[in-house]
């Protein structure tokens, strides 16, 4: 069921959902035009909208706006745009990256093609990022010492399998501990290391079929 967040005017998201790809932050300031702001920034909204981007405008007038940048950078939303009277008089919004905080100012004729070519970086480098950090938790191994000292590291185990359901049930028995459930397998990479013929299984010594990921479930 779809809720509402504050009296965001007009705006219905998902708890803990970044359905939005930017937001658009006015900044006012006492004495300045508030309206041309607001306008500016709807402005702003309906030309990324024009260019396939999901973008709103967060005119809740009873919260500030360091309020409102910690609020989407919770929700996930990937890019603020700032706009204040400053940036009106050169024609420009600040741009935030929520992945890395990077600003930039922007000017308003190269926004939409800026934003489009700042989400695919955001994604690219927010993809390479977890495959790193994926990557460095991954631990190969041969022997059943080497098992047992990647799971007490809490890695993620890739070892050579003879795929025998009885040798994985003695793998769980064998892995439990105290407060810890044995290891299982995970799934079988389509990608397979080299199998060698002289191959075993960590866990029996049979002959090894494939390669598998193993771990606990915490």
């Amino acid at each position: 069921m779809a809720m509402t967040h504050g009296d965001e005017k007009g705006v219905v998201l998902p708890p803990k959902v970044a359905r939005y790809q930017v937001v658009v932050v006015p900044v006012p300031f006492k004495g300045v035009d508030t309206k041309r702001i607001s306008q500016e920034c709807q402005a702003v909204k309906t030309a990324l909208q024009g260019a396939g981007v999901r973008a709103l405008v967060d005119e809740r007038d009873n919260y500030a706006c360091g309020w409102k940048y910690a609020d989407w950078e919770m929700k996930g939303v990937p890019l603020r745009i700032e706009l204040g009277p400053r940036d009106l008089e050169k024609n420009q919004v600040r741009v935030v990256r929520r992945d890395t905080g990077a600003k930039m100012d922007v000017l308003r004729v190269d926004l939409v093609e800026k934003v489009k070519e700042l989400l695919e970086v955001i994604q690219r480098d927010l993809y390479d990022v977890a495959k790193r950090k994926l990557e460095e938790c991954i631990q190969k191994v041969e022997t059943w010492d080497e098992f047992k000292e990647a799971l007490r590291l809490k890695k993620l185990v890739l070892a050579p399998w003879c795929d025998e359901v009885e040798v994985e049930n003695d793998v769980k028995e064998n892995t439990k501990g105290e407060n810890e459930a044995g290891a299982k397998t995970l799934c079988t990479p389509f990608d397979q290391p080299e199998l060698r013929e002289d191959t075993l299984c960590f866990a029996s010594g049979k002959p090894a079929k494939k390669w598998t990921y193993w771990g606990r479930s915490y």
